[in-house]
Formats: structure tokens, sequence, C-alpha cells
């Protein structure tokens, strides 16, 4: 059974409420220019924002832990990593909104990230059994990082995209982005480059979560997880070798990126939900 009420504690089903409403209202507030006598509704949106992240922070907690368990354990899925997901994605681009301050990214971001929140409401995963290793929640952790970062370069990867059709749009076919190189007043290039920088981070700690996991697990299993993640690992040094020796840049890196993240969507996000929602199987690996 997915959802079962009496294994929930009431204090997993508040705080996903509250963000699920908190970023319903920030995906449909109005974003009007500021006339005379009324109040910046840009702001209101932001506030909904920032009150959905830190409700999904406190339900990211409360659902990374079994409160009816009567030792520690660690109980996640794969709505709980695409729930960690858009809230890392959320963190930093709250960091960047000086540069990136567009509202339908904000209100896009609003919709996913309460999408998400609803997933792991309603498929909160399955208890994992304690491990032997001091280091595996710092294995789940690194994972989930990983998601985010690579989640961040996706979304700047949108950008780079939608700037690119834009110049290369015909006149009056639409209407053009800020700036004839630019995106919401950054440059072209330094967004290219800056979304490869969190490949590169992303990478590095995949790299340290595939270390870990080979380290501690015992046995070492190749199944459905680790072969995603291992060829989603290549896929992302074939994009940075490819950017460093031949200067890969565009469609092409972006067809790279976009190609090593959907191996590592169905490594976790993809084996898990076979496993939880279509087989119904224990969790049995991490």
């Amino acid at each position: 059974m997915i959802l079962s009420p009496d294994s929930l504690a009431p204090l997993m089903l508040w705080p996903s409420g509250v963000a699920v409403l908190a970023y319903g209202l920030a995906s449909v507030w109005p974003n009007r220019p500021i006339q005379a006598g009324e109040a910046d509704s840009g702001r209101a949106l932001w506030a909904w924002l920032c009150l959905g992240w830190l409700a999904q922070t406190v339900a990211i907690a409360a659902d990374l832990i079994d409160w009816q368990a009567g030792h520690e354990q660690a109980r996640f899925g794969f709505a709980t990593a695409l729930s960690c997901t858009t809230w890392l994605v959320i963190a930093v681009y709250a960091v960047e909104h000086r540069s990136l301050g567009w509202p339908s990214i904000r209100r896009a971001l609003a919709v996913a990230a309460g999408a998400t929140c609803l997933l792991a409401w309603l498929f909160p995963g399955q208890t994992h059994p304690n491990s032997s290793s001091p280091w595996a929640p710092v294995h789940w952790m690194l994972g989930f990082a990983s998601y985010g970062l690579f989640g961040v370069a996706l979304l700047h990867a949108a950008l780079l995209r939608r700037a690119e059709a834009s110049l290369r749009a015909k006149p009056g076919a639409g209407r053009p982005l800020p700036g004839a190189a630019q995106v919401m007043g950054l440059p072209l290039l330094r967004l290219e480059k800056l979304t490869l920088r969190f490949v590169a981070v992303g990478f590095v700690i995949l790299s340290a979560t595939l270390l870990l996991g080979a380290w501690f697990a015992k046995p070492w299993r190749w199944d459905h997880k680790t072969v995603f993640s291992v060829l989603s690992w290549i896929v992302f040094a074939v994009l940075l070798v490819g950017r460093a020796r031949f200067g890969w840049r565009g469609r092409q890196a972006i067809g790279w990126l976009m190609a090593g993240s959907t191996l590592l969507l169905l490594a976790y996000v993809g084996s898990r939900f076979v496993l939880e929602v279509i087989l119904h199987r224990p969790a049995t690996t991490y």
C-alpha cells in the first residue's frame, strides 16, 4: 500500500500541505507592474515561494525519518528524491535571483516544487534497513545533492536554449528576450560557463556518491540503479572532456547534459518508482 495514513505521523502531513498551498499561490499570483498606491506583487510572489521552500524543508526532514519506528531508520523513495531536487534548485535560484529575476521562471519552479511535494506526500517511500556503515547517510545526501545540481544545470540549459531560439527567430515571430545576447541581464557565454560549472560540481559529487556506494555496499550488485548511475557518470565525463578538449558548447553540450540527466533520473527515481509503485516490492538495497 503506497499511502497509509496510519503509518504517517501528523508532523509529516502539515508541512507538505503548507508547501503545496504556498507553491500553488506562488504559481498563480499576479505579477503586475507597480502602479501608484499599489503594493509590489513580485514581493508577494517571492514571499509565497519562500514560505513553500521553508515548509518543503520541514517536509523533507520529516520524510527522511521513520517516525513510527522504535529506533532510528531512514525512509525515502523516488518522490522524496524529486522533492529534494526541486528544493535545491529553488535554493540555488534564490541565490541567483538578482541575475535570473524572471517571474515566469519563478512560477515554473513553484509548479514543479509543488508537484514534487504532492508526490512525496502521496508516495512517502519505504523504510530502509539500518546500514552497518556510518557512511550510508552521506551516500544518500550526496546522491540527492547531485540530483539537485544537475537539475540546476538543466534549468540554466533551458534558459540557454530559449535565448538561442529567440536570437534565431525572425523579426516579429515572437517577443525577444531582453538584450541581444543576454538572458535576464546575464551574458550568454557567462550563463553557458555557469551551466558547465554546475555540471562539473555535480559530476564530482556523483563520483563521490558512487565511490561511497561501492565502498560500503556488501555485496556489490550490478542492478538497474547501479548500471544507470555508471552510464550517467560516463556521459557527464564525456561532456566535460569534450568541453575542455574540443570546446563543445551550445546544443551539443546541452544534448549530452540532457542525456546524462535522463540516465541519472532513471538510476534512482526510475528504479524506485518501478519497485515502489508498480511492483510493490520492499526496499532491499539503497
